[in-house]
């Protein structure tokens, strides 16, 4: 017969409570006064023509006052569960790589938004939570202000908590060609464990 130990009530609910508090809830991103995108079918379909997201990849945009983009990083993401502490390191660790801080300003000038391909529909998940937690802890980091949270799904793209979504793009389709969308920036950045298309992308 062999004998150990199992984990007490007492740490597996301090455990699951300091993960519980690592997400936000609708309300809350809500009430943060995050700003406003004024083109968010503009910002979603140049992140999506830029990185072309498979499901499970997030795209972490800076934007200027002017809502041009600055830089942008994709990577993929398959923690379970979703934990925003882990999703704040991730994003802050692409943060680093494509754009120098803010932290030297008093006031933020720049704004980071997150575009997060992912199954299922469009409403609200955990995990979605976990995403909003570790990007307004990322800016808060790196002298950013606090931009949008989208979902990318099959059914189309939404901005969470403002109820604003479209059809196109979508997490299945095609990008659109650069002539609807900006003038292209410099070619994105790409970290962490990155899909077929973006290594066959960067090799040509």
């Amino acid at each position: 017969m062999t004998f150990g130990f199992a984990p007490s009530s007492a740490a597996s609910f301090s455990s699951s409570a300091a993960s519980a508090t690592r997400m936000l809830e609708p309300a809350e991103w809500a009430a943060a006064g995050i700003p406003l995108l004024r083109s968010p079918r503009e910002v979603v379909s140049g992140l999506h023509t830029r990185h072309r997201p498979a499901p499970a990849t997030a795209v972490v945009a800076v934007l200027d006052p002017d809502e041009r983009l600055c830089a942008s990083a994709s990577f993929t993401s398959r923690r379970s569960p979703a934990d925003g502490w882990v999703f704040r390191n991730a994003l802050l660790s692409q943060l680093r790589r494509v754009i120098p801080h803010d932290l030297r300003r008093r006031t933020p000038v720049r704004t980071a938004v997150l575009l997060y391909c992912r199954e299922g529909d469009a409403r609200w998940t955990e995990e979605d939570g976990a995403w909003m937690w570790g990007l307004r802890d990322a800016c808060t980091l790196h002298g950013l202000r606090c931009g949008a949270y989208i979902t990318l799904t099959r059914d189309g793209w939404q901005v969470l908590g403002e109820g604003r979504g479209g059809r196109r793009p979508h997490a299945a389709s095609a990008p659109e060609p650069f002539a609807t969308a900006e003038t292209p920036p410099p070619p994105p950045r790409t970290g962490g464990v990155v899909s077929e298309v973006l290594r066959r992308a960067a090799a040509r």
